[in-house]
């Protein structure tokens, strides 16, 4: 026997159940960003390293041990991108699109990196980015994440999120800030764990961010990252706070939050639950106002967020928010013997011509007429449409409601009007 070919690791196949959530969120996804003026825009999986060599941080753990990159049949490193900012602010200045006066943008696709797989964390996992530029003012900050908001509620998980905000300033705030957390994490060295000892040298400030209770407790007397911050970042996020706090949104101000990317400043933010264990970030984001003019276009102010879609489906399935199961076939059309399978074909087409929304599905099995009606409930199928010797001599149908078990016998005319009765209702 050939031995069995598995998926990658940290790879998933995705099936019908997943799926209809995945096709749920998505048009509840177009649905809020079109209403804030978001236009949808796709972008290649493959990038040049550099690129994000150049952005990232080369000390953080996405250069050092993350990305997917290899070299080509040219010897150029190409990388499979780990997160879609970088790739839609090359896109943006590459097609000239800064000179738009929209410049509001989402993309929703797979991204990679090579971690441990975990529940929640995948090796390919997918995002929703959405990206702004050219807006300054803390306006477009507050703008964002009332969109997510509303996006929670209309998904119904609005009270098991909760939103954690800071502002980590400006670099060269931040690199005034690590050089005192770094003496005061050296002091500590001893009773820090390996994870944040491998930090210590190379990316200090994500130890702030560590899931180890001990780490947290040494952190409550470490220096606070806002004690470091310019007037001006910190009037803007206090302006912010009281924005967000003037329209009804609850928010806690964690002092450690950074994000574990270099090219952010000011406003950094997060959306959270307590239903994931320790993967429990849903949603991301914050402004990067260096980040265009580092990829060799003008200044310009930016911000975005990113949902990860596989966390935002595991929550809905622990809440059991999609719980009402869709119809996955309409019309189930059973015929009884093989010279009616050509009548049981013509008529589905027929059907499909007339009402092509609807799924049909014909049943070319070979099993007998109990399994079939079976398998048409168990598909949740509001009809099934029997097709027998008997019915093709009567030039008529019998059609089954399943739900209320009621049968008619109908001629092919009446068959047409009986479906547009039902699936119009």
């Amino acid at each position: 026997m050939n031995k069995k070919i598995n998926s990658i690791r940290g790879m998933h196949d995705y099936f019908c159940e997943d799926l209809e959530i995945w096709n749920k969120l998505e048009k509840i996804f177009k649905k809020i960003l079109n209403s804030y003026s978001y236009e949808e825009i796709k972008l290649p999986i493959l990038e040049k390293t550099e690129i994000f060599q150049r952005v990232i941080g080369n000390v953080t753990d996405i250069i050092e041990k993350e990305m997917y990159s290899f070299l080509d049949k040219r010897k150029n490193s190409l990388t499979l991108r780990p997160e879609g900012t970088v790739g839609c602010v090359r896109a943006i200045i590459q097609n000239n699109l800064l000179t738009k006066k929209n410049l509001k943008f989402w993309y929703l696709g797979p991204m990679f990196r090579y971690e441990r797989p975990q529940k929640g964390r995948y090796r390919q996992f997918y995002q929703l980015g959405a990206e702004v530029f050219g807006i300054s003012t803390i306006y477009i900050d507050l703008e964002i994440i009332l969109l997510t908001n509303r996006l929670w509620k209309m998904l119904g998980i609005n009270l098991d999120v909760y939103l954690e905000i800071n502002s980590i300033g400006s670099q060269s705030d931040r690199m005034k800030y690590q050089n005192k957390l770094l003496s005061f994490l050296k002091k500590n060295e001893s009773f820090l764990d390996e994870e944040s000892k491998n930090r210590l040298y190379t990316h200090p400030l994500r130890i702030l961010d560590s899931k180890n209770l001990y780490i947290q407790n040494i952190l409550k007397k470490a220096p606070l990252l806002i004690d470091y911050i310019n007037k001006n970042s910190l009037n803007q996020f206090n302006n912010l706070c009281y924005l967000i706090n003037l329209c009804g949104i609850k928010y806690k101000h964690n002092p450690n939050l950074i994000r574990g990317l270099d090219y952010y400043n000011d406003t950094v933010f997060e959306w959270k639950t307590d239903k994931l264990g320790s993967q429990n970030t849903i949603c991301a984001g914050g402004r990067y106002n260096s980040l265009v003019e580092e990829l060799g276009g003008p200044k310009t102010s930016a911000i975005g967020f990113a949902i990860g879609v596989e966390r935002l489906i595991l929550l809905i399935k622990y809440l059991n928010i999609f719980s009402v199961k869709s119809e996955k076939i309409n019309i189930y059309i059973i015929f009884i013997g093989e010279e009616n399978k050509i009548h049981a074909i013509n008529l589905s087409e027929d059907i499909r011509n007339i009402y092509p929304e609807l799924k049909i599905f014909v049943n070319f099995s070979n099993f007998n007429l109990s399994k079939k009606i079976k398998h048409a409930v168990e598909s949740l199928s509001r009809i099934a449409i029997l097709i027998g010797t008997k019915e093709i001599k009567k030039k008529c149908y019998l059609l089954k409601e399943l739900q209320t078990e009621k049968e008619f016998y109908l001629l092919k005319d009446e068959l047409i009007k009986k479906i547009n009765n039902i699936f119009r209702k």
